[in-house]
């Protein structure tokens, strides 16, 4: 099969699969604005364009795995693609933010097609380390964004207007696929695509429940989740309002995606000798303290430059959580289903995804002007994650 070149190849993944932090983080620097807009009388709402666009993600992501091997890569990518710059149009457009939120959710459910349909192309091509290495070089490029969109985002909004951001969402989307249309061709070939089949999905969705550590490393992966969603969705707020950061917020975050996306390479040293329940547990064990450490903060009265040093620092430890628990926590879940491994990467990709926005939302809608209430949910998320991943066995223990 017709390949492109290893630079070209890394490029383009990395920049489809980039389209989902780009829309999460991008709107970061537009929320104040779009809250005065849309919602003045209850400005803590405008979080939820961030949750809703996560929670359309999570339903795409169950659909698009089988989609894609039943049309083949490119065609999924396509359709999710168009239905993507279709949704911008409404957000840029929309009057009220139940009509944003509406096409937040749109967007996010035409993201999962490039999120996974590039992946499942990833495999097609590339097996064993040469897949190992390409999607390092892939995360490498990906970790970039979040440090970032949200410096674009406010560029666009100080050059022109928070709407103009969904501009900049369609005219990223379209280049990737005019670029994948014209550059790469179908990896899947018409003979070996699979029928879709809802006694299928049905099945598989009942043996990962059935499996107990599937069933326990998608529960502490929800938790993992969720406790990042609800860092992502109040940060600027507390930035702003709790120490006046506003104006600032996008360097404050670029830098703590910086300094956290060192997580990934040194979980990618360290599982190998210690493995990945022990640096699961050791990363809920050291998150407990931070939170802890954090709310002892925010009742100490500390001046608001040492505090807001302090809220920078365990930012960084939620973010740097993720990348040392996400990754061991999908591989955990998906070693016993190796012969149903797209389907159940979809089922448990999915259900992790939605159950977080579940817990993320109401910890983000409780913002009282200090961090105190997300550091407590984020404690509480916590210590359940240390609980549950303490009770996870291998089948081979």
């Amino acid at each position: 099969m017709t390949r492109l070149g290893q630079t070209e190849f890394v490029a383009l993944i990395a920049m489809l699969t980039a389209t989902i932090a780009f829309s999460i983080d991008a709107m970061l620097p537009a929320l104040p604005e779009i809250g005065a807009e849309l919602t003045p009388d209850a400005v803590n709402r405008s979080q939820l364009i961030i949750t809703s666009f996560v929670l359309g993600m999570g339903l795409g992501t169950f659909f698009t795995g089988p989609l894609a091997d039943r049309f083949g890569r490119k065609n999924v990518i396509v359709c999710g693609a168009v239905l993507y710059v279709l949704a911008t149009i409404v957000a840029y457009f929309a009057p009220t933010l139940e009509t944003m939120l509406g096409a937040r959710v749109l967007m996010g459910l035409a993201a999962a097609a490039p999120r996974v349909a590039a992946m499942a192309l990833v495999r097609d091509l590339y097996s064993g380390r040469d897949m190992a290495r390409i999607m390092s070089f892939v995360m490498l490029v990906f970790s970039l964004v979040p440090a970032l969109a949200p410096t674009l985002g406010a560029v666009i909004i100080a050059w022109s207007n928070w709407r103009s951001i969904f501009i900049a969402f369609a005219v990223f989307m379209s280049t990737a696929t005019v670029w994948l249309m014209l550059r790469q061709p179908e990896s899947l070939p018409a003979e070996n695509r699979r029928p879709i089949s809802v006694a299928n999905l049905w099945s598989a969705t009942a043996e990962v429940f059935a499996h107990p550590t599937v069933r326990l490393s998608i529960f502490v992966q929800t938790l993992s989740y969720g406790m990042l969603f609800s860092v992502l969705s109040s940060t600027q707020q507390i930035f702003d309002k709790t120490y006046d950061q506003g104006e600032t917020f996008h360097l404050w975050f670029g830098g703590i995606a910086v300094l956290a996306a060192s997580a990934s390479l040194i979980n990618a040293r360290l599982v190998g000798q210690l493995g990945m329940r022990p640096i699961i547990k050791a990363t809920f064990l050291v998150q407990i303290v931070f939170s802890t450490g954090m709310i002892v903060v925010t009742l100490l009265s500390l001046p608001t430059q040492i505090e807001l040093i302090f809220y920078a620092l365990w930012t960084v430890s939620v973010f740097f959580q993720a990348g040392l628990t996400i990754g061991n926590l999908n591989a955990l879940a998906m070693e016993p289903m190796g012969h149903i491994a797209g389907t159940a990467a979809s089922i448990i990709t999915a259900v992790a995804t939605v159950g977080a926005v579940l817990i993320a939302v109401p910890i983000g809608l409780s913002f009282d002007g200090t961090p105190r209430p997300l550091a407590m949910g984020l404690f509480v998320c916590a210590v359940l994650a240390f609980v549950l991943t303490s009770r996870i066995r291998r089948d081979s223990d």
